[in-house]
């Protein structure tokens, strides 16, 4: 695998840890062709249903004694920030800075990389929902809910179209240990400029990860998303599993890196907080305002991302 420009793919690891790669995108292979309908988008099963494995059930064990031990320590927080976790417009900007403008990890994963110019979509973001065989359809339902209904809220939080309708080209597949690489090999390269050799990352996903989303650059602009794929494990319990849908429907829009100062944040190693909160609503409206464009450097962005906080706190840097 190739670690250079751009098209970051961001881990939520099991023990906190958060790797960020960047994949050089070749030229697309293929158009992910149109669905019936937005319900049944990349959902057909590809590969014949089978008993789950050893190692997934083992895994599947683990991730629900992980979600209980975090949520009894005071973790995982769904309360969005409140009166314990202040910000002001200087924090925020320091905060956007630092997801936005700074690689958290170098090549071959070595600790926080250089500065990297602004990355985000210029088109309609189109999510499209897929499941390994293993997912049972109980489970499909809830999944398919949680994730158009977060899609509603990106849509209002950046003011950018994204939704579940149309042909994807952001694609969020569920899977576990035993069908995540063949249902990624059938699904993800139908996207543009996604394929099976870039995927590498996601179907290898290391074993401390509960997700991950690689966001892919495949235009003249390599600073302009065109694709992006997430992977959710199926294994996880019920809030790591809608962590993951917030965590990496969020990053896979542009704000790619987490930060050890970000608070309240989801952008943060330490997992206070399961879910998008007022904070990461605000770098998300930023991200995508008219007075910021992909390929900004973060000496040009800097004065116009400090007035784009202020405004979102109402308040003086």
């Amino acid at each position: 695998m190739t670690w250079g420009r751009i098209t970051g793919g961001v881990w939520r690891g099991l023990a906190a840890l958060t790797l960020l790669a960047a994949c050089d995108m070749p030229p697309a292979d293929s158009a992910l062709n149109p669905q019936a309908s937005p319900a049944s988008a990349g959902l057909a099963d590809p590969i014949p249903q089978r008993a789950t494995s050893e190692r997934s059930a083992t895994l599947r064990q683990y991730l629900t004694q992980v979600q209980s031990s975090q949520l009894t320590s005071g973790l995982l927080r769904q309360d969005g920030g409140g009166p314990d976790t202040p910000f002001t417009a200087d924090m925020l900007a320091r905060n956007f800075e630092q997801i936005v403008f700074f690689n958290e990890y170098g090549r071959n994963g070595a600790p926080r990389g250089g500065a990297s110019d602004l990355r985000r979509w210029s088109g309609p973001v189109r999510i499209g929902i897929a499941f390994g065989p293993s997912v049972p359809p109980s489970q499909r339902m809830q999944d398919r809910a949680d994730v158009r209904a977060f899609a509603a809220r990106l849509a209002r939080s950046t003011g950018h179209p994204v939704s579940t309708a149309g042909t994807p080209n952001f694609m969020v597949v569920f899977a576990s240990e035993d069908d995540r690489a063949e249902t990624l090999n059938k699904i993800a390269p139908r996207l543009p400029g996604v394929t099976q050799a870039n995927l590498a990352a996601l179907r290898d996903l290391p074993d401390d990860a509960y997700c991950a989303v690689a966001a892919y650059a495949n235009g003249a602009e390599r600073t302009t998303y065109t694709a992006a794929v997430a992977v959710i494990r199926a294994e996880n319990p019920d809030l790591l599993r809608l962590s993951c849908i917030h965590e990496e429907l969020a990053q896979g829009l542009g704000l790619a890196n987490d930060s050890p100062n970000a608070r309240p944040s989801i952008f943060n190693d330490d997992d206070e907080f399961a879910l998008l909160t007022n904070h990461d609503d605000a770098l998300l409206g930023m991200l995508y305002d008219a007075r910021l464009a992909p390929g900004m450097a973060l000496d040009t962005a800097r004065p116009i991302v400090r007035i784009l906080a202020r405004e979102a706190v109402q308040g003086p840097l």
